[in-house]
């Protein structure tokens, strides 16, 4: 497979899993300000913060009001993390290889972007957040299906499905991090528990409260973390993500089950076995947030690895070549 179709189908998966991810955080945002009286603190800042963006949301509107946040993450074409910005770029890499994709996910991802840019240009998100970020995430789980579907299970497939786990294991992260610390900040006098909303409003943004309560019945603060976390089997969960990363550098690579591997390999390989032998109680006990943030950092270092192995371009020492013009696709770091 061409390099270029190669990279282009990666982004395309994390972008279109990224503005699943934002619109899942935010509808659960504003479900959370409704069920905590108005003096349990500000939650639209915390909000921005887990997008890593509160130096622009700042430059750009300043005090994080329910309005501003919302147009922020949803329909600003300025704010690198917004839903349009994600779907305008992954259906921008999708447009660039039509020939390695369905048809079924090319219309799919098309109709998306033009979902959230007619949203957009009225300016309904702002008078019905709910309804439309609800309209954003059945969308991406067509794409998903359609995707598992349409799509041969080769190479390319597996590109796709490698961007989409790293991408959904770090936003699960940066979920994780911002709720739980509401939850450990315990004010005494919020009735209802504040735990009990946190905890709740963090499993409902990965869509995790259900197949928790049939796992463990009660919501506890260790055994929601355990299960986000540290779950073999949840789709959502980081160990699940990595692991599902690993299967598909396997088959890229053609490494043999007893081989080294590529260098992505050895370097998402390590971080999955931290959480395949990794304890709650440990994790907890050395700090959740110190560990989430040394993950988030690890899976760039996987994300570069990746860059370096598969998709840069490496030109022959020998010829020299004029440069081709090709319709390449639109790239970002991850954020």
């Amino acid at each position: 497979m061409l390099s270029r179709a190669a990279e282009a189908l990666y982004w395309m998966s994390r972008y279109a899993e990224r503005a699943e991810n934002v619109a899942r955080f935010l509808d659960v945002s504003l479900q959370v300000t409704l069920d905590l009286p108005d003096a349990h603190g500000d939650p639209w800042a915390g909000v921005i913060a887990a997008t890593g963006d509160e130096e622009l949301f700042a430059a750009r509107h300043g005090a994080a009001t329910r309005d501003a946040v919302v147009r922020f993450l949803t329909i600003d074409a300025e704010s690198p993390n917004s839903i349009f910005s994600c779907l305008r770029l992954a259906r921008d890499n999708a447009r660039s290889i039509q020939e390695a994709i369905s048809s079924e996910m090319w219309e799919q991802v098309n109709k998306w972007y033009l979902l959230v840019r007619d949203a957009a240009s009225s300016g309904s998100v702002l008078n019905d957040p709910h309804e439309f970020l609800a309209a954003v995430k059945e969308a991406s789980h067509l794409f998903v299906g359609v995707t598992y579907l349409t799509m041969t299970h080769g190479e390319g497939w597996h590109f796709g499905r490698l961007g989409r786990v790293l991408e959904r294991a770090d936003q699960t992260s940066r979920i994780v991090d911002p709720k739980q610390s509401l939850v450990l900040a315990r004010p005494a006098d919020v009735v209802p528990s504040p735990d009990e909303v946190h905890l709740a409003a963090l499993l409902r943004s990965v869509s995790a409260l259900e197949m928790y309560r049939k796992r463990y019945g009660t919501i506890e603060h260790q055994k929601a973390i355990e299960f986000l976390v540290l779950d073999k089997h949840f789709p959502r969960s980081i160990r699940h993500c990595l692991d599902k990363g690993q299967e598909s550098l396997r088959v890229i690579a053609g490494t043999p089950s007893d081989g080294a591997g590529t260098r992505p390999e050895r370097l998402l390989g390590r971080l999955a076995a931290e959480y395949e032998f990794g304890v709650v109680e440990e994790i907890l006990a050395g700090g959740l947030h110190e560990q989430l943030d040394g993950l988030q950092s690890k899976l760039n270092d996987v994300g570069m690895a990746i860059f370096e192995t598969f998709f840069a371009r490496r030109p022959d020492a020998q010829v020299v070549e004029a440069p081709v013009a090709v319709d390449a696709p639109v790239v970002e770091a991850p954020q």
